[in-house]
């Protein structure tokens, strides 16, 4: 799998194969040292009357958007994987865009969160959500956690984004000097862009457009998400 593509992936099949025999390309047990970035963003995605979450509201609809990958931006990240498989433990391979270049990266979902939790404050979170590690030839090293959160005192929702990460050797001293310099800044442009989509995709199923689901490519069951 190269690092660097000018067109899309042009044999996803393959690609999902070969990230398959790949391993996680960092040590979890070191992703509190020096040189590792801790991301922490909340955005609202909407209000639901206080209580368990309303079906067809806010909270089910971005938990169906964020299991299919159906909140990122695009033209900065996009997603392929098989759809029949399960969730946890799903192979994604991901085309990060940046200009005219397009860098495929592997990831493996590895937890999948379903929990009511205790805030604080004493008010209780119904979550749903799920986590990627980077594998190998990943221009980044390290763990990020997408979770829908309905506050069910509030009735509020929002979508919780929670990142560990750091630079990955990069062999190619071009892209490792465009990392250098644009890497920082483009993940936190991810984060933004995401979460707004989510609140957006959100708000348009809310007002009766149908939801967007990620689009067969093949072969079999490849999709890439999010759709056009």
């Amino acid at each position: 799998m190269r690092t660097m593509r000018l067109s899309p992936v042009s044999d996803p099949a393959a690609d999902l194969a070969e990230i398959a025999g790949l391993e996680l390309n960092y040590d979890p047990a070191t992703t509190g040292g020096k040189g590792w970035h801790h991301d922490r963003l909340r955005h609202p995605l909407g209000v639901e009357e206080p209580g368990d979450p309303e079906p067809g509201g806010p909270w089910e609809i971005a938990c169906a958007l964020v299991h299919d990958y159906e909140f990122a931006d695009r033209w900065i990240m996009s997603a392929l994987f098989h759809a029949d498989a399960p969730l946890e433990g799903r192979d994604m391979l991901l085309e990060g865009r940046f200009v005219v270049l397009r860098f495929p990266m592997g990831v493996r979902v590895d937890t999948v969160v379903d929990e009511t939790r205790r805030r604080a404050d004493g008010a209780d979170e119904r979550v749903w959500g799920w986590s990627y590690q980077t594998l190998g030839h990943h221009l980044e090293r390290g763990r990020l956690i997408y979770e829908v959160v309905k506050n069910t005192t509030t009735g509020r929702v929002e979508f919780l984004i929670t990142g560990v990460s750091s630079r990955a050797a990069i062999p190619n001293p071009v892209i490792a000097l465009g990392f250098l310099v644009f890497g920082r800044f483009t993940q936190r442009r991810f984060y933004r862009a995401v979460a707004a989509k989510l609140e957006e995709r959100v708000r348009s199923v809310l007002e009766g457009s149908p939801r967007p689901t990620p689009a067969p490519v093949g072969p079999g069951d490849i999709v890439r998400a999010p759709s056009a």
